[in-house]
């Protein structure tokens, strides 16, 4: 199956073009910027657009607007083409990149997105559970460093490829193949500009 997976949520939008396991391109960039990077991926391995079989979109949490800009572009695609979508949380992702480790996504307000048996948490970095030795990943994982590795978590260097959501990984857990508009971003709380609305 050939398909084109990305995920916005975080600061560092990626964009994966993948057949049958088989990374033929990887793009990470912004996410103002995945259309355009999908287009270079599917140039670059000399793909046509109707080629293509599925779209995996990062479903969160992270970034409101990110994912958004992710969700939509997905769902025009989709819509365009007539290929079915899946989706595949952010978090589970990261996990796949660096097995056995926890990932952790900025949430800012001072708080991460963990993942937990109900889904994603948001807590701050000081009330994260976690066992001494536990490997945390991700762009949360590198803002509170210090809060995370107090609690004996080893944080791999900020520049360790570990700490991005890379979207061969979605591609590689993307289950459930259906239609765009099922697939639902996982905002965990109530967006900044909602937020400043009902406290005004």
């Amino acid at each position: 199956m050939l398909v084109l997976a990305l995920d916005t949520a975080t600061d560092v939008a990626t964009c994966a073009l993948v057949r049958d396991g088989d990374v033929l391109g990887e793009r990470t960039s912004r996410a103002v910027r995945v259309l355009a990077d999908a287009q270079e991926l599917l140039r670059e391995a000399a793909v046509e657009p109707h080629e293509l079989e599925g779209i995996v979109a990062g479903t969160g949490p992270g970034s409101f607007t990110g994912l958004r800009i992710g969700l939509a572009a997905v769902r025009g695609l989709a819509l365009a083409l007539g290929i079915p979508v899946a989706g595949v949380s952010t978090l589970d992702a990261l996990a796949a990149g660096r097995p056995g480790a926890l990932p952790v996504v900025d949430a800012r307000r001072r708080e991460v997105f963990v993942p937990g048996e109900a889904g994603p948490r948001c807590l701050a970095p000081g009330e994260v559970e976690l066992e001494p030795g536990t490997v945390c990943v991700g762009d949360g994982a590198v803002r509170y460093r210090e809060v995370l590795e107090a609690k004996g978590a080893l944080v791999p260097p900020g520049d360790d490829s570990a700490h991005l959501p890379r979207a061969r990984f979605h591609a590689a857990l993307a289950r459930d193949f259906g239609a765009a508009e099922l697939v639902e971003p996982a905002y965990v709380r109530v967006p900044d500009a909602e937020r400043a609305r009902t406290t005004a």
